[in-house]
């Protein structure tokens, strides 16, 4: 008799791996702009600092929240940064902000409660909100109001059960950077109706011409009901090394801990050095990056503007463009696996974050340097110009 699974492996939903997933295997000359995976490369100075750190003997067991100076330095930027009143031990350093958000939703949500998402929602929440025993309700942002945050698109799916609600921002995939204005409708709803905000803020370095973003447990009142959640993944080009941190009151410290040790012990102790040169070495290597993702943004959103069929919304942060393809008469999935067919670009179905997401493709332009951005935007402009 084969071994039965747990109901919670069983009962969740599986495991979707998009466009990558079909992409793999496949033979030709692909351009790969579906992954958020940095094509820049760790700075020097942070390896330095990881290697100094593991040839000096950093490599035993450490403080379980992770190392005192790196939590200090993460308060001190959390304070200066995001104005959020927090102490290094209300933060907790953990392995990416996948195991973050996964520790925030196991010890917050139970069998019975419901998890509100924003959609165009992140995928990966609706596993990890199952494998605690939740239900995912999803409240549709409108393209046609730029994925804007309406108190009238989000209070009608907020019931009794409704336990938490999960914000991206800046926003993955959309590229919108809320307002204060908007974060003002998130923050009055969970104060109504006594909600978490799971906060996951993994893009918070990566915005452009003047958009700022906003931690929501900066405002008032949101700090004793907001687990903010962030990584050195995409600005510091980390995504390999697996390292983030959450930061919230200490009140919820003590749950989030009691996940966080029962998953991981600690993270793995010599990367944490690399972690702290990150928040204290020179500011200017994050900036110039930046700047590099800008300059690959102004090319990809200019080009796919001019692409018939097509038109681009102004990407306000993150390292994705979310073009508008509806107009092709195509779904979303249609067209994405036909301009891999065809071309060779391999770009991600809007679909694939919710059926607020279709009619769209998510194209990631932080992952390719200028000339491969180019070679692929050529690419895409023949398809589109045979297609229209």
């Amino acid at each position: 008799m084969p071994i039965r699974p747990a109901r919670r492996i069983t009962n969740t939903s599986p495991k979707n791996f998009g466009m990558f997933a079909k992409a793999v295997g496949m033979q030709g000359d692909l351009i790969h702009l579906e992954l958020g995976m940095p094509v820049e490369d760790t700075p020097q100075h942070i390896k330095d600092a990881t290697i100094a750190a593991l040839q000096s003997g950093a490599v035993h067991y450490s403080d379980l929240q992770g190392l005192p100076e790196l939590r200090g330095a993460i308060a001190d930027k959390l304070q200066r940064q995001n104005q959020i009143n927090v102490c290094a031990d209300e933060v907790i350093v953990t392995n990416g902000l996948t195991q973050a958000s996964f520790a925030a939703f196991m010890a917050f949500l139970d069998t019975g409660d419901e998890c509100l998402l924003l959609a165009p929602y992140y995928p990966q929440h609706i596993g990890k909100a199952e494998l605690a025993g939740a239900k995912v309700t999803v409240a549709p942002l409108d393209a046609a109001n730029g994925f804007s945050i309406h108190r009238a698109l989000i209070e009608p799916h907020i019931t009794p059960a409704t336990r938490a609600i999960a914000l991206i921002n800046p926003c993955n995939p959309t590229g919108r950077v809320y307002t204060r204005a908007e974060l003002d409708i998130i923050a009055d709803l969970a104060q109504k109706h006594d909600l978490l905000v799971l906060s996951d803020e993994v893009y918070e370095e990566i915005t452009y011409d003047g958009a700022r973003h906003i931690s929501i447990a900066s405002l008032p009142g949101m700090k004793a009901r907001t687990i903010t959640m962030c990584a050195f993944t995409k600005a510091y080009a980390m995504d390999g090394w697996r390292l983030g941190y959450l930061a919230a009151d200490a009140a919820l410290i003590g749950p989030l801990m009691k996940m966080h040790t029962s998953e991981v012990t600690h993270v793995n102790t010599f990367i944490q050095h690399g972690a702290l040169a990150a928040l204290t070495g020179d500011p200017e290597v994050l900036k110039s990056m930046v700047d590099r993702d800008r300059a690959r943004r102004d090319l990809v959103v200019t080009r796919l503007n001019q692409m018939p069929g097509v038109t681009c919304a102004p990407v306000e942060g993150t390292i994705y463009a979310f073009p508008d393809i509806a107009a092709t008469g195509l779904s979303a999935q249609e067209c994405a696996e036909k301009l891999m067919a065809d071309t060779g670009v391999v770009v991600e179905a809007g679909s694939f974050y919710g059926k607020a997401g279709e009619g769209h493709l998510r194209v990631c332009f932080g992952c390719a340097e200028l000339d491969v951005l180019e070679d692929a935007m050529a690419r895409m402009q023949r398809f589109f110009n045979a297609l229209c």
